[in-house]
């Protein structure tokens, strides 16, 4: 039997839309083996869909046929800590688990850049199953069919605190409530910032974080739609947060913090949610950066 690791992601990183993303220490994981049928299972009580429908399931199904060969049959069991429809990369850890598990099933014919292009084509962008895949923090485009990526591993000094709500936001009402087009302006406000926030990664220039991190692509939009946001966003950065994001398309809400100031925010940050009755619905998570991605275990 093969088992896969993945870990949570989280896209766009603010100013990043659809091309930046970061992987969390919060990992799914699915056990793969060829079988005369459809066993789908959860081992830690998750609800996961239990046909071939299954989004494992239909991945290795997809790689498989890419490879010329015809899946006959599969044995998986699943374990999905990573919350789904809250912004932490829930479908591209699937997408990953599959890709990378079927081409371990199949003998590794696809290389690490054909499974990243693939597992793009299957997800439709690239923010969340690239860091997915590597690790880190990366910036991806995807041009003519191909994916192009670069990894930055995440120096230490800096961990990521999670608010998540007890709600879900799908992917597809947080997109529809975007705008078709944006002012020349905006445009270029991120453009200016999402360079920016790779520089800052790239050097550790983490001081630059609260400038990087600011969008007018999507936050503006998607934020009405997160109960108590505006409020996660306020208590963020009233404890001193680099930047507070909606991470992905939300609903969870992502605070980048520094190292040694962690203990204190994390303790401050829990005691008010527990004060403050508007804010009851949400968890908070402390990560730290993943830097190893997807890999067999």
């Amino acid at each position: 039997m093969v088992t896969v690791r993945v870990p949570a992601t989280s896209a766009n990183i603010g100013s990043g839309f659809d091309s930046c993303g970061l992987a969390l220490s919060m990992y799914n994981t699915a056990a793969f083996e060829e079988f005369d049928g459809v066993d789908i299972s959860s081992a830690d009580g998750t609800p996961v869909p239990c046909t071939p429908g299954n989004l494992v399931y239909r991945t290795v199904r997809e790689v498989y046929a890419l490879c010329g060969r015809t899946l006959k049959g599969l044995r998986l069991v699943q374990t999905n800590p990573i919350p789904m429809a809250r912004g932490l990369g829930s479908s591209s850890a699937c997408i990953a688990a599959g890709v990378l598990g079927a081409n371990a099933l199949l003998g590794g014919p696809l290389t690490r850049e054909d499974m990243l292009t693939f597992a793009t084509k299957l997800e439709g962008h690239p923010d969340n199953v690239a860091p997915a895949i590597l690790g880190g923090f990366v910036v991806s485009a995807y041009d003519g069919g191909h994916v192009y990526s670069l990894k930055k591993t995440i120096a230490p000094g800096i961990v990521f605190a999670a608010f998540v709500p007890d709600f879900p936001l799908l992917t597809e009402k947080a997109r529809a409530v975007l705008p078709r087009t944006v002012p020349h302006a905006d445009a270029v406000y991120n453009l200016s910032r999402a360079a920016l926030l790779a520089t800052a990664f790239c050097e550790e220039r983490y001081d630059f974080l609260p400038v990087a991190t600011r969008d007018k692509l999507h936050h503006q939009y998607r934020l009405p739609l997160i109960e108590g946001g505006e409020d996660v966003f306020a208590l963020a950065d009233g404890l001193g947060a680099l930047a507070t994001f909606i991470s992905g398309a939300g609903p969870t809400i992502l605070s980048i913090v520094r190292t040694a100031e962690a203990n204190v925010f994390f303790e401050r940050a829990q005691k008010a949610l527990e004060s403050d009755s508007s804010l009851a619905h949400y968890t908070l998570h402390r990560f730290e950066a993943d830097n190893e991605g997807a890999n067999i275990l």
